[in-house]
């Protein structure tokens, strides 16, 4: 009975409650009953099928509140010194002066280890523990997600696909054509099904786009940015070291995309704020745009090198002129997320700052 599982001393914490869903009904029942705050912590690794996808049990309202517990950031693991606050930003103190301790190299390992705390705690910068969960998801964690047996070779396949495009604007369809060049019987429902099931086990986290009014009639792209929840499953799966993206920058590039885009959705978290994208028909983008319940906005350009950084200043400078600010109002702030090692900000206005500087 899953009564028999609430015994005991509270708070109570069960892990992997997904493999009973039962639990949850459970655990509601016994608030109900007993009406105290605090007395369990439900946490797992994936949502199950008949849960919140197929047909939800109850869902909890007023009763169990719902928390995404993400990987480490770089200020959680003690590598972001923290001199620059997200959330103060978005309070208007946007005069900073601050310096980032963290090189090149620094990042690379970064990326590559990922923000698991196994690996954090033991100050371990290879990418074995990130290996070693991608293979269990592979074998292993994705037959568990629901009653459908997949197989093995194509959830691999379509991870290094992912892998290959992420930061991008890859379709679907180029994804599925990746797979097909190895597979020809993949079909179109079966990729929807891998997809959702990865989506459902917290790998796959794709950021999708923003659609602001505009001052023109300029058409914005609404394609989703290909991304996983921390980049060393990419590094992971595509078997690359830090020796190895350091290397090829241009890889190097899109995976720092991805570890600012990874440490922004946890700095954005407590604010209450969702990453999004911004990509008109122009071809005038911004690599990430921090959205905030209260309406406030603030655009993002990732450049890991500092010979971009103007590139990016003007793009951004470009997409507040664009914007309707009579309906969305003026951004908070404009940023450039550098991996170099000063923040400043501009005489544009436009902020410079590093990704070991920022914080919560």
């Amino acid at each position: 009975m899953p009564s028999h599982l609430l015994k005991g001393n509270k708070p109570l914490l069960i892990d992997e409650w997904q493999d009973a869903p039962s639990i949850w009904d459970a655990v509601r029942y016994s608030i109900d009953k007993e009406g105290l705050r605090g007395q369990y912590i439900l946490t797992g690794s994936a949502t199950p099928s008949d849960f919140g996808v197929d047909g939800p049990r109850h869902t909890g309202t007023g009763r169990i509140s719902r928390m995404r517990l993400r990987t480490m950031s770089l200020f959680e693991s003690g590598e972001s010194n923290g001199t620059v606050s997200l959330a103060e930003l978005f309070k208007g103190n946007t005069d900073i002066v601050a310096d980032s301790n963290l090189d090149i190299p620094q990042i690379a390992r970064a990326i590559c280890r990922g923000g698991w705390p196994e690996t954090i705690a033991e100050g371990d910068n290879s990418n074995n523990v990130s290996m070693n969960y991608v293979d269990a998801v592979i074998n292993h964690d994705i037959q568990s997600t629901d009653s459908i047996d997949r197989n093995p070779l194509r959830v691999r396949l379509l991870l290094r696909s992912y892998a290959r495009n992420i930061s991008t604007f890859a379709s679907l369809q180029t994804v599925l054509d990746d797979i097909r060049a190895h597979d020809t019987t993949f079909g179109e429902s079966s990729l929807y099904s891998y997809a959702n099931a990865l989506r459902r086990m917290f790998i796959i986290e794709d950021t999708p786009a923003w659609r602001p009014s505009l001052r023109s009639k300029t058409a914005i792209r609404t394609s989703d940015k290909r991304q996983f929840v921390d980049p060393s499953i990419a590094t992971a799966v595509m078997n690359v070291d830090a020796d190895g993206i350091l290397n090829d920058f241009e890889l190097f590039g899109f995976l720092f995309e991805s570890l600012v885009t990874r440490d922004l959705r946890i700095y954005s978290q407590p604010i209450r704020g969702e990453i999004l994208h911004y990509h008109d028909k122009t071809g005038l983008e911004a690599d990430l745009i921090i959205r905030l319940q209260d309406g406030k906005w603030a655009a993002v350009e990732v450049k890991l090198g500092s010979r971009e950084i103007d590139d990016g200043a003007k793009h951004l400078l470009q997409i507040a002129e664009r914007v309707d600010t009579t309906r969305i109002g003026s951004p908070s702030f404009l940023m450039v997320v550098t991996g170099g090692q000063f923040a400043y900000r501009r005489e544009d206005g436009v902020l410079v700052i590093p990704l070991g500087c920022l914080r919560p």
